[in-house]
């Protein structure tokens, strides 16, 4: 009878198994919508676009004399600037695998503690990089203790959004703090005009535009695929996944310091009630444009064009005059929709 060596029987060495692993963890996501991704890049949103024509159709039927005005669109690109800021850091983060539901909050914290006088006495750019701080340590609080601190990430940011809320209210002590006239650098991002655009717009396509980049065309987006799609895969990978999750949270924190500054800019205030409920308008677009919300899949693009079909959708109702408690609804149907959409793709696939 012939002897059996042990080591021929052996299960495999962990670092025989790990180069599958890794290649699993950096292998090129497909897009989200059922759209399939080359390099990590997108192709066009067909289904967004389209619903995006409907909705302009509907308005030029309903409401054409207000609805097709240079004036409503300036308006439309003005609103959606800054929930389109939070919504690219809220698409790193749940393209990762998380969530964040403080970015409202947060951002109203950043424009209450930019616009407090011994802020505002440093003058406009001492307040603009103090909002940009305050939203970065933000984020990089939440992602400590979702990543060292093993909090699970619902529950560091529903934390962080009732914290950060209360602690503006407490700053402000429940009042509009008003941008004073010698910081009026940050008033002229929405009223200077540039080709027709006040500069916040631009502010917001440049967020947009190096969102993108650093998601297709860079190591930490092809790590943030990696880490959402399989977190065990890519630390077999070589990737270091609490590290990187608490990056996203800080850039996620970053866009809303941005953020503070556009509202600021928009409103001439800083308020303990700005950004209420924008984390649900950023989680919808994210939502909507295609991106799982189980992490791995997704598209700044698709995100872009889920942001603006909701601001189209408020647009319209206001030009309508709608009650605002049905356009609430009307959200909450199409973020059903998309939801059952993204499930009926991902039980197609398999």
């Amino acid at each position: 009878m012939t002897e059996v060596n042990p080591q021929q029987v052996s299960a495999p060495k962990a670092d025989e198994t790990a180069p599958a692993k890794a290649h699993a963890a950096t292998a090129k996501p497909s897009g989200g919508g059922g759209l399939r991704l080359g390099r990590i890049g997108e192709i066009p949103h067909i289904g967004l676009v389209l619903a995006l024509v409907i909705l302009g159709a509907v308005g030029l039927v309903t409401v054409p004399d207000a609805f097709a005005t240079s004036s409503n669109m300036v308006s439309i690109l003005a609103l959606a600037a800054t929930i389109g800021v939070i919504t690219v850091g809220a698409t790193f983060v749940i393209i990762g695998g998380g969530i964040d539901l403080s970015v409202g909050a947060v951002m109203a914290l950043a424009s209450v503690w930019a616009t407090t006088l011994a802020t505002q006495a440093y003058g406009p750019w001492v307040m603009m990089i103090c909002a940009v701080l305050v939203g970065t340590g933000a984020g990089l609080l939440n992602g400590f203790l979702i990543s060292y601190g093993r909090m699970v990430p619902f529950i560091a940011t529903l934390a962080m959004l009732v914290a950060a809320r209360g602690l503006a209210q407490r700053m402000s002590d429940r009042k509009t703090q008003l941008v004073g006239p010698d910081n009026q650098l940050i008033v002229d991002l929405s009223t200077t005009r540039v080709l027709g655009l006040p500069l916040l717009v631009y502010i917001f396509a440049v967020v947009v535009i190096i969102g993108w980049l650093i998601l297709n065309r860079t190591t930490f987006g092809r790590r943030t695929y990696a880490v959402g799609g399989n977190p065990e895969a890519a630390r077999l990978a070589g990737i270091n996944v609490r590290r990187h999750t608490m990056m996203l949270y800080a850039l996620s924190g970053f866009c809303c310091g941005i953020a503070a500054i556009l509202i600021m800019a928009r409103t001439t205030t800083g308020s303990s009630t700005h950004g209420d409920l924008y984390e649900l308008d950023a989680i919808a677009a994210v939502i909507i444009g295609g991106t799982l919300l189980t992490g791995g899949r997704g598209t700044i693009v698709g995100a872009i064009l889920g942001l603006l079909i909701f601001t189209v959708i408020t647009n319209l109702f206001i030009l309508n005059g709608l009650n605002t408690s049905d356009q609430l609804i009307a959200k909450g149907l199409i973020i059903v929709a998309a939801v059952l959409l993204q499930r009926r793709s991902l039980n197609a696939s398999t």
